[in-house]
């Protein structure tokens, strides 16, 4: 591969305005496609061959009056100290709050509190149920912002009004991260290389890389559903490894043209090389995120395949734009110095040992000493995670001062904490002889199960087949008491032969908690067998993938372990400002984090460890060549983690929850992956096992091809001196 590699990069140097112009011409494309063709986003998703699934589904076919897929809004009303809703003054408020609500755009019918009869025991209490006639993500924020002006007089006249529902949720706007990301990332590469012009060209790459992707996937949502999460979460993992392929191979192309090497034969090695390590590391987080579709949840799926494509394009423009980029830029990536920037990838031109020599020194010389402290230390972050608890976002996690909390809170208040979770019972009666009885039978023994607090009456479609039944239960929408009644009432007999299935947020909850929970185990079988023998491909051993697949693990749990105590359990949540925000975990969120962590964590298991293994194959000792390899990487792996770092953390800032625990998340995961398990762990590891790490039965190595990663075959076929200008004119 190394040799192949070696080729398309010194084609792309030779080549390169012809390259620079094809992708500036797909850049152009995307934006053009992105800007005639993109459509609206998707909020909702669905969750195929789970009871709640089919029952949305056969409401939607039997009984479309319902409005299962339309958006939904509460307007809830308190009556003034001392007052009732029923007072005059009150009433006429409420009656003509909801004449303006039913003259908004889009909204098709407004229920009466006073006619629906929902009104608060104690009278100070009510609500109006709002529906659209489009589903909850095709609401416009003209729509919204017509019902916030709606209840602007009754909340100058002394009442409180709060808006809830997935209806009137603010769409997701524009952040700061992807810049924060891009600021810090130019930050660390300045550092890193103390050149103005190397810093910049990684980062050139990348936003067109970024660009790329992000502008296809918004052109997509033209022709099919995608989720407003999506595009996203495809940038968040472009941008990235975008950054982080570039970097590699700019750092061993700066160390190639520090030998004395003409540019054109430096690119060619270092794609050779560091790009072999490039296409294995994206190929693992490929994998990884393309194995989402085990899980059959369409929008995990779609998301993994998105972010999957911004990896493809990341790798593409870094085995082919950069090098043409470098072709322009020739000797100058060397030159530009920042006065007070040492910058560079070699040991100190002072003689002493590098910072990362001296590291793993200390590390390969202490290994029992090394390890148990790091193990120990991980599994004390882990703890939290065995409190972990699963559910799904709604507005008991809307921030504190938010009207969607103050709604929440006070429907709680005035109908009891079960309210804002109600269940939805379908009883599909179209083989039975008598519908209206076995509809009545259902909802009698329902009335019967404990921690249930109202049933309504059943409520019929046209042709009388198919009835619809509220449950409120009595705990609230995330317990076990209410996760239990959903339970009995699915375990209901059937009266009279009909069919009953209970779907609504807890149903769903229970259903994805229960379809990931079977969907794991194949998960992971799948990224981390696949990814086991692309690994013992890269480095021709059974030890060395072993140790990154228990390494990947232990990052797993201390990831989890951040993520409970942070969001769930409210640890340093004001530093984060989320306080008053804590909640269960999103149900989708740790099948999610796996696959991307894991993928994530072999990018640095093949940066780190691919240059050790050159070491060792050019001769070194096994310490040797821990130590050498180390050093040589260290600074590039260390920059190339804050970097991750930095774009993940900037989307905590997202107003979506699952973007902003997936982006914590994978700052904590890469922080742990990068410098303890990738820096610490492994080269104490490696010490440990000696030239064992390497063993590979003799057997496996005639089956495995030789895929040359360290680019030994390559460095055997090229000259051993080639034509070359003064090392000292390197600097120039």
């Amino acid at each position: 591969m190394a040799t192949y590699l070696y080729r398309l990069g010194r084609f792309a140097f030779r080549r390169r305005r012809l390259v620079v112009f094809i992708w500036l011409g797909l850049l152009a494309a995307g934006i053009t496609g992105a800007a005639t063709l993109s459509g609206p986003t998707a909020n909702g998703f669905s969750i195929p061959g789970t009871e709640s699934q089919r029952a949305i589904d056969l409401l939607d076919e039997r009984f479309p009056q319902a409005g299962a897929d339309g958006g939904t809004a509460r307007i809830v009303f308190q009556a003034p100290p001392g007052g009732k809703l029923a007072d005059p003054a009150s009433t006429a408020l409420v009656k003509s709050t909801l004449a303006r609500i039913e003259s908004a755009p889009q909204v098709a019918k407004v229920v009466d509190p006073f006619a629906a009869k929902a009104i608060s025991a104690d009278g100070r209490i009510g609500y109006a149920q709002v529906t659209y006639d489009v589903p909850a993500q095709e609401v416009t924020p003209e729509a919204q912002d017509a019902v916030t002006e709606a209840v602007g007089p009754a909340r100058d006249a002394g009442m409180t009004v709060e808006l809830g529902g997935e209806a009137l949720q603010a769409q997701a706007g524009q952040s700061a991260a992807e810049v924060i990301g891009i600021a810090v990332a130019a930050v660390v590469l300045l550092i890193t290389f103390g050149s103005l012009i190397a810093a910049g060209l990684p980062l050139l790459s990348a936003i067109i890389g970024v660009g790329i992707g992000a502008t296809v996937i918004t052109a997509a949502t033209g022709f099919i559903d995608i989720g407003s999460g999506t595009p996203i979460l495809a940038v968040m993992i472009g941008l990235a490894v975008s950054i982080d392929y570039a970097l590699f191979i700019m750092s061993r192309y700066r160390h190639e043209l520090s030998t004395g090497l003409e540019p054109e034969e430096a690119v060619g090695r270092a794609v050779g090389t560091a790009g072999s390590a490039v296409v294995f590391a994206g190929l693992t987080v490929v994998i990884a995120l393309g194995g989402l579709f085990v899980v059959d949840i369409p929008f995990l799926t779609q998301m993994g395949f998105a972010a999957a494509f911004t990896v493809v394009i990341a790798v593409a423009i870094a085995l082919t734009l950069l090098p043409a980029v470098l072709g322009m830029a020739g000797r100058r990536v060397l030159g530009g110095k920042i006065p007070g920037l040492r910058g560079g990838d070699t040991e100190a031109s002072n003689g002493k040992p590098s910072a990362g020599r001296r590291w793993a020194g200390f590390v390969t010389r202490r290994p029992v000493a090394v390890l148990l402290v790091t193990v120990i230390g991980l599994g004390a972050l882990a703890i939290p995670a065995t409190q972990l608890e699963l559910g799904l976002p709604d507005d008991s996690t809307a921030a504190p001062a938010s009207t969607q909390r103050k709604a929440y809170e006070l429907l709680s208040e005035g109908f009891g904490p079960g309210f804002n979770g109600p269940l939805m019972i379908v009883v599909d009666a179209a083989g039975s002889a008598d519908p209206k009885a076995a509809a009545a039978g259902t909802a009698d023994a329902v009335r019967k199960l404990q921690d249930v607090a109202v049933v309504t009456p059943p409520s019929f479609n046209p042709q009388g087949d198919t009835a619809l039944l509220t449950v409120i239960p009595s705990s609230g929408p995330g317990t076990a008491e209410t996760k239990a009644l959903v339970e009995a009432i699915r375990a209901v007999p059937q009266v009279g032969g009909s069919e009953v299935s209970v779907t609504g947020p807890t149903a769903f909850n229970i259903d994805i908690s229960n379809k990931l929970g079977d969907a794991l185990v194949p998960y992971l079988a799948l990224i981390v067998g696949l990814a086991f023998i692309l690994l013992m491909l890269v480095f021709r051993s059974v030890l060395v993938p072993l140790k990154a697949t228990l390494g990947f693990l232990l990052t797993v749990a201390a990831t989890f372990g951040a993520v409970v105590a942070v969001f769930q359990l409210g640890w340093f949540a004001g530093l984060l400002g989320i306080e008053g925000q804590t909640g269960p975990i999103i149900s989708m969120l740790p099948v999610f984090l796996v696959g991307i962590v894991f993928g994530l964590a072999m990018d640095y298991q093949v940066f780190l460890v691919t240059r050790m293994r050159e070491e060792h194959v050019h001769g070194a000792t096994p310490r040797a060549a821990v130590v050498d390899g180390f050093s040589h990487s260290a600074r590039v792996v260390t920059a190339a983690a804050i970097i991750m770092v930095a774009v993940f953390s900037g989307f905590i800032l997202s107003s979506e929850t699952l973007i902003r625990e997936i982006g914590f998340g994978l700052a904590m995961a890469v922080a742990i992956d990068a410098f303890i398990v990738r820096m610490t762990i492994v080269p104490a590891v490696m010490a440990l096992l000696g030239r064992s790490a390497w063993w590979l039965p003799r057997w496996l190595d005639r089956l495995l091809p030789n895929v040359d990663v360290e680019g030994e075959k390559l460095r055997q076929s090229l000259p051993t001196e080639l034509p070359s200008r003064e090392p000292q004119l390197a600097n120039r």
